[in-house]
């Protein structure tokens, strides 16, 4: 062989070895993670066709990644939403339908989605609102690899909306007088506020202030590239109080709200599903036992829930940035997530806490660098539940086993193609009136089963709802279309039985 010939066959060996030792390099790279929990936030946002929400960053988000239609919560309560995404776990399967039971009292080894992660070599920390603390829970400490970073959900800083004491929802958050013995109940104590807009800087609030711990915390981690991280943040607003800045409200000209348009419980639902008070009773100037609120009112709470988002993007949108700046974005996967919806008084209903389409359906947003194509949507369904799977399945890791049930699939085939149809319904439920409603959600149709759970002499009821031809669940058409009742309670029967109440 010539001089020149063994030369070329050196380079070209050299030049193979290089390449694999790259590939490799590559392979060995883990993605960092960034999952942004909101509470409370439904698909009002501009990237969903809202024309008088202002999202801009959360707009911006989705245009880099996919956002998905069809998107809903396993269950419209903040507590076990989040045991939903951060377990893999319906409430079904785990029992857990309400505050006051840890999930560890029930499932002592189960690994959450952070620890899945903390066990393939990630460092895991979280900050303001991700598991629910407060109404008798706590955050799970074995989940993080360094302390979580708690921020307040019920804030004040006008001494007039709370007359400088303690007020109802302030101390569930706090766990303050909470099941203590001989201690007044907390409906005892004053109400707060269900807003406030004074004159003051971002930092007054809680997001701000967990933004900027976020935006400290990813300069601290991005000086050890090698050390892949897994970063829950958890925004608190829009969840009552509306207590953001007065500049937010001046977005929003209050005759421009969206106003409720159908304010009766539907016709033929069961009567125990027509919620009132509840949360909202908790805050003035709400009146307690009142059908439907003055239009005044009705307006204030609409203004607030809109100025929260735009004030809880904006927070969002300073992460966004220094992710950026600091180079972090093409090797971090974001998923944006609302834990459920929100009524604005759609069936004289505010708040969550039902089996309704406004309560259910959530935004979810998936940014993977490398998978997801800019400016994609899928009409695909998708549940909370699925969050821990697909994150685990674009992280190149093992496929999590539990020992807590497993329910959610992995989406990463729609991320991909948001054409791929790999389910045709989403599921969800939700405990009221002694009954537990199970709802099988497919593109045209809701049905419900309510199930009694302690007297079992009692009839299971039925609801269904047809989208296409009544969007706004004014009818209850079970009885008219038993056909349909049929097949959908096929698709429930699919899956596990229920467990009751824990």
């Amino acid at each position: 062989m010539s001089n020149s010939k063994f030369i070329l066959s050196v380079l070209l060996i050299l030049g193979s070895l290089s390449i694999d030792y790259i590939s490799a390099q590559e392979e060995d790279s883990k993605p960092n993670i960034l999952l942004i929990m909101v509470d409370d936030l439904k698909p009002n946002l501009g990237t969903y066709g809202d024309t008088l929400a202002i999202s801009p960053n959360i707009d911006k988000l989705a245009g880099e990644g996919m956002r998905f239609n069809n998107a809903y919560s396993n269950q419209a309560v903040c507590g076990p939403s989040r045991y939903n995404i951060l377990m893999g776990s319906r409430s079904t399967s785990t029992g857990l339908y309400n505050f006051g039971k840890e999930f560890r009292d029930v499932i002592p080894n189960a690994v959450t989605l952070p620890q899945h992660f903390m066990k393939s070599g990630y460092h895991t920390e979280s900050m303001g609102k991700v598991f629910h603390i407060g109404h008798g829970n706590t955050n799970d400490e074995a989940s993080w690899s360094i302390p979580h970073f708690k921020e307040k959900v019920i804030e004040y800083v006008d001494p007039e909306s709370t007359g400088r004491q303690l007020t109802r929802e302030e101390a569930f958050f706090e766990n303050t007088r909470l099941y203590i013995e001989d201690t007044p109940p907390n409906d005892e104590l004053p109400r707060g506020a269900a807003w406030e807009s004074p004159d003051v800087l971002d930092e007054a609030y809680a997001d701000a202030r967990v933004a900027n711990h976020a935006i400290n915390r990813l300069r601290k981690l991005s000086k050890n590239p090698d050390q892949p991280f897994f970063m829950a943040l958890g925004f608190a607003r829009p969840h009552l109080p509306f207590s953001v800045p007065k500049k937010y409200w001046d977005l929003y000209d209050p005759m421009d709200m969206p106003m409720p348009e159908y304010e009766k419980a539907p016709e033929g639902s069961p009567a125990f599903t027509k919620k009132r008070d509840h949360e909202m009773s908790q805050f003035f100037p709400v009146p307690v036992g009142k059908e439907v609120y003055d239009d005044d009112l009705k307006r204030k709470l609409i203004h607030g829930y809109y100025a929260s988002i735009s004030y809880m993007d904006t927070q969002l949108g300073k992460v966004m940035d220094e992710l950026k700046r600091l180079e972090l974005d093409e090797n971090t996967i974001i998923v944006l997530w609302g834990d459920h919806g929100w009524h604005l008084g759609d069936h004289a209903i505010w708040t969550k806490h039902t089996n309704f389409e406004q309560a259910n359906h959530i935004p979810l947003i998936f940014k993977a660098p490398g998978v997801t194509k800019a400016g994609s949507t899928t009409d695909q369904f998708a549940e909370s539940v699925d969050v821990y799977p697909t994150l685990a399945s674009l992280a190149g890791l093992e496929k999590p086993k539990g020992p807590q049930p497993i329910d959610g699939i992995d989406l990463t085939p729609v991320l991909k193609d948001g054409s791929r149809e790999i389910k045709d319904h989403a599921y969800h439920a939700f405990p009221m009136g002694g009954y537990l409603g199970e709802a099988i959600r497919t593109e045209q149709y809701r049905m419900i089963r309510w199930t009694p759970m302690r007297d079992t002499e009692k009839e299971v009821l039925y609801e269904l709802y047809d989208y296409e031809n009544d969007p706004k669940e004014t009818i209850n058409i079970a009885e008219e279309k038993p056909n349909v009742v049929s097949e959908m309670t096929k698709i429930l029967e699919r899956y596990p039985k229920a467990k009751n109440r824990l």
